[in-house]
């Protein structure tokens, strides 16, 4: 079993004031809460263990709560990092092509473009080395086009 150092944690006034204003009013999400009133209890002197009974959580989320507020400050001890979230899965320059075929007529013997026949064309064409189908509509959603729709695509020497 692991014996770990006395956690001690002294909130200065203004991150005081900052939490008791959270805790008092307000919506906030429940993980947050939790946070506050943990690094609350912490400050009173209570220990982890006492303190994570209390709140339900466990010693060890505690324990970084009450670390990531020595390091880092309240913002920190209570909030999560930003995520990176996914990486795009299309170039600019690989949308902006696809964005100009689906602009173009469709290929001879189709009478529209459609999502399947964009996704097609578009790796037929190596504009993109493989595409799915749902990545092709929100592209198309994101440029509110929809080129199954004929009068939804404006061509070149049409009228």
């Amino acid at each position: 079993m692991r014996i770990y150092r006395r956690l001690r944690v002294r909130l200065r006034k203004r991150d005081c004031e900052v939490l008791d204003a959270m805790l008092s009013g307000g919506i906030q999400p429940v993980r947050v809460v939790l946070r506050g009133l943990a690094l609350r209890q912490l400050h009173d002197g209570k220990a982890v263990s006492e303190v994570a009974a209390q709140v339900q959580l466990t010693p060890k989320a505690v324990r970084e709560i009450g670390r990531r507020y020595e390091e880092s400050g309240l913002d920190r001890a209570l909030y999560d990092k930003q995520r990176p979230g996914a990486p795009a899965l299309l170039a600019e320059s690989q949308r902006q092509r696809i964005m100009a075929m689906v602009c173009s007529a469709p290929p001879e013997g189709q009478a529209r473009w459609t999502v399947r026949l964009v996704a097609e064309q578009a790796v037929r064409r190596k504009l993109v080395p493989k595409v799915g189908r749902e990545t092709i509509r929100v592209l198309l959603l994101d440029h509110d086009l929809k080129p199954w729709r004929e009068k939804n695509v404006v061509r070149a020497g049409t009228g």
